[in-house]
């Protein structure tokens, strides 16, 4: 598995923790490390830390693009698993421009088919697609949601 990956999966992981007990924020890295030891270089960590930590300071912002895309669901309602996955891809789509939204999209199903259920990665795709669509068709909502980067 190679490292972004493997550095996403982190994040995917710190996000599940603050999801589910909302440790204070600036304790999630180093609760999430001091557990996990020495199994990931420097490089994914700094990764798996920037994408965990800036989709949480993009939360409602990203929520709200989810629930515009996502008929019939409260994210209150989806898989806790599902919506950190979501919110991961999409914060990718707002931040990482190196990354192309089609890259971000397939890791995000790769890491959903590892972790949740056929039916989800469906699901994903699906909002993922719709949220890309929406960005790409309005490039100053793009720019200014970059601008929020800090």
């Amino acid at each position: 598995m190679g490292a972004r990956r493997k550095a996403r999966i982190c994040a995917l992981q710190m996000l599940f923790q603050y999801d589910i007990a909302r440790p204070r924020v600036a304790d999630l890295c180093n609760l999430y490390w001091d557990e996990l030891g020495d199994e990931v270089g420097m490089e994914a960590r700094d990764f798996s830390n920037q994408l965990a930590l800036g989709a949480i300071a993009r939360l409602d912002e990203i929520d709200e693009m989810i629930k515009r895309r996502a008929e019939n669901w409260r994210i209150s309602r989806m898989a806790v698993v599902d919506r950190n996955i979501l919110r991961l891809a999409i914060y990718e789509f707002l931040n990482e421009h190196d990354t192309p939204k089609t890259v971000v999209i397939n890791e995000a199903l790769e890491i959903a088919r590892r972790f949740s259920t056929f039916e989800a990665t469906q699901f994903i795709n699906g909002i993922l697609d719709a949220i890309k669509r929406d960005i790409e068709s309005n490039p100053a909502a793009q720019s200014a949601a970059s601008s929020h980067s800090g």
